[in-house]
């Protein structure tokens, strides 16, 4: 085993993937999820895949007594991957509050007890969104960080600004911050993938839902943007190369590899893919018609934002390698897995 890792946040959809890749790269995984948006059944599918089974603990990241009982259970963890946070756009408009509670103060939790317990290093989640509504495309990391269009930007903003303050001042660990596109797809295996509780906040969730037939219709948020067919352009990835990327990642780390205390990397494909070519594209790629309609814009949403992947490509030697089609029928595999099961 090359080391101990804990996945905060790893039983939700990236998470888990993160925790597959990882355990293929042979470290050994400590599962933290209060699963607030995730399920437990997960901690299976990841054994399916891999013939390990994690560890899992069931706890609130923002409960400081009980991170410390699992770093003294656990002892040995060298590193943390971060993905303990709340994410939706929409909802951090209408729940602030909590967003800026959960997704802070589990941070600062880590943050606060990594010295203590000898942990080196932490990959944070963070996200395009902290770019705004970007003056150039596509983005780069030096691009300016622009004021939030929702809570939830601000959080992953902040948070940045948490970890490189905590750093500045001395600390005896290190940090990668990977500003992700937007996540799609599922494990080629179907043992894992995107499964929101209640109402989806993501689209491609709400497209496969919508296809099977358990939403009545998905609503497109708005036509009339400045992009070729008025809707909102976005750089989907595969969940699985970006789960990659999060393995080499704290290799850097790890093995003494870091240029820098702090590391950011944009993690894209590097095009830009409308929401209705998303869904034509869905569309040719499963033979399944998608019943859609256009609604007026919502509240947060950026125009337009697709990734400059040069930087990662380049210094982590990764790469977006899965096709939009491949990524979108994985969705749909993992969808008709979950109908199979009886889940939904």
């Amino acid at each position: 085993m090359k080391g101990k890792i804990l996945v905060t946040g790893g039983a939700g959809y990236i998470g888990s993937h993160t925790t597959v890749e990882l355990q293929n790269a042979g470290y050994e995984v400590v599962v933290l999820d209060n699963l607030s948006n995730s399920n437990a059944g997960v901690i299976d599918g990841i054994e399916h895949i891999t013939g390990i089974r994690p560890a899992f603990v069931q706890m609130d990241l923002q409960d400081k007594d009980a991170l410390r009982k699992l770093f003294e259970e656990h002892k040995g963890i060298k590193g943390i991957i971060n993905f303990a946070a709340s994410k939706a756009v929409g909802e951090s408009v209408q729940k602030p509050l909590l967003y800026y509670r959960n997704n802070l103060v589990t941070l600062m939790n880590l943050l606060d007890l990594m010295p203590e317990y000898g942990v080196e290093a932490i990959v944070f989640s963070s996200s395009c969104t902290v770019y705004g509504q970007p003056d150039i495309l596509p983005v780069d990391e030096k691009a300016p960080i622009k004021p939030a269009m929702s809570p939830y930007g601000n959080t992953k903003q902040i948070c940045e600004e948490i970890i490189k303050d905590t750093i500045y001042s001395g600390v005896p660990f290190k940090s990668i911050i990977l500003r992700y596109f937007n996540p799609i797809g599922a494990h080629p295996t179907a043992e894992i993938g995107e499964l929101p509780l209640g109402v989806p906040q993501n689209l491609l969730p709400y497209v496969t839902q919508t296809a099977m037939g358990i939403r009545e219709q998905l609503s497109v948020f708005g036509d009339d943007y400045n992009t070729p067919d008025g809707s909102c352009i976005r750089d989907y990835i595969n969940v699985v190369d970006l789960a990659k990327a999060h393995v080499i990642a704290v290799d850097r780390m790890l093995g003494g590899k870091s240029k820098q205390d702090v590391e950011i990397f944009n993690l894209g494909t590097g095009k830009g893919v409308s929401v209705l070519e998303l869904i034509q594209t869905f569309e040719k790629a499963t033979g399944v018609k998608v019943n859609y309609k256009i609604v007026g814009r919502r509240e947060g949403d950026i125009e337009k934002v697709w990734a400059n992947p040069e930087w990662a490509n380049k210094e982590l030697g990764w790469e977006a390698k899965e096709t939009l089609e491949d990524t979108l029928a994985s969705a749909w595999k993992w969808q008709q897995k979950l109908r199979e099961r009886g889940i939904m």
